[in-house]
């Protein structure tokens, strides 16, 4: 196994492995290793079925279901993400965010398999959480350490949600949930477990407010925040390949998927895992 760096701030490709053959106890440990310092790991011309999707899956945690999202009866911890050549509605995980950052216990990561790609578009941005925390002003840290920020799930629930015309996935994510609207207090920074990195905690799906202040006083400076995280140098473009499969770190990092690929079917299949709980990440 030999891992590539993508980046000079965080990602990396692995080499070396056939997923499908299945994974001895080193080579685990050494992925689990490379997820912890890269955030963001591609294994690319894996092709893999649902049986090894699920052993990489456990790997790093817990199979999860989405409970939004879930998938077939047979496997529903395997969310299909798909949009058909006819759509032209948004995209699943269109805009930058955390993944589902508005429950009690968000999933540590996921793992995410090319089945059917577009010839070209459909790319997957990450951001660096630790890098843009590393990268913010003092004055800013002081504000944001030991304060939590409260997340509310607004595309699944009724205060919030968008129009049925713009939603992805219609009849295959659950909407108009009340208690997606209900607050959750979480760090605003978090403290990797393994290599006690600190990074932000926030996302604009998801982040409503910092506890202790109003939305309308968040809003300036988590308006802020969310562009300090984008900028390129926080940030790398994954594009797919058939059979590529990318785990990530889901309190570490955003992600965006880009919807510029109108006319063309992609098709991919995510799990999502929990690790040591999110009361881990709060030192």
């Amino acid at each position: 196994m030999e891992v590539h760096p993508i980046t000079g701030v965080f990602g990396a490709e692995i080499t070396g492995i056939d997923l499908k053959s299945g994974l001895a106890a080193a080579t685990a440990d050494a992925l689990r290793a490379a997820l912890a310092h890269h955030l963001v790991i591609v294994l690319r011309d894996q092709h893999i079925d649902v049986a090894a999707h699920q052993a990489l899956t456990r790997v790093f945690g817990t199979p999860a279901i989405n409970p939004y999202a879930p998938g077939p009866d047979a496997h529903p911890e395997m969310t299909t993400i798909l949009k058909e050549a006819d759509e032209r509605t948004g995209v699943f995980g269109g805009g930058w965010h955390t993944d589902l950052s508005f429950l009690d216990q968000p999933p540590g990561g996921s793992v995410l398999a090319a089945i059917d790609i577009p010839p070209y578009g459909g790319d997957t941005m990450f951001l660096s959480q630790q890098a843009a925390w590393d990268s913010l002003p003092e004055p800013m840290k002081s504000l944001l350490d030991g304060r939590n920020a409260a997340h509310v799930g607004k595309p699944y629930g009724i205060k919030w949600a968008p129009p049925v015309e713009e939603q992805a996935m219609k009849g295959s994510t659950k909407r108009g949930d009340p208690d997606a609207d209900r607050e959750r207090l979480h760090p605003a920074v978090m403290t990797h477990p393994v290599t006690g990195r600190k990074g932000l905690y926030i996302n604009p799906t998801y982040t409503l407010r910092l506890d202790g202040m109003s939305e309308a006083d968040s809003a300036p400076i988590l308006n802020q925040l969310f562009a300090h995280c984008t900028l390129p140098e926080h940030c790398l473009r994954l594009r797919w390949s058939s059979g590529m499969v990318v785990v990530w770190d889901n309190y570490s990092t955003q992600h965006y998927a880009i919807n510029d690929y109108h006319g063309f079917r992609r098709e991919m299949r995510r799990s999502t895992f929990d690790n040591d709980g999110i009361a881990a990440w709060r030192g």
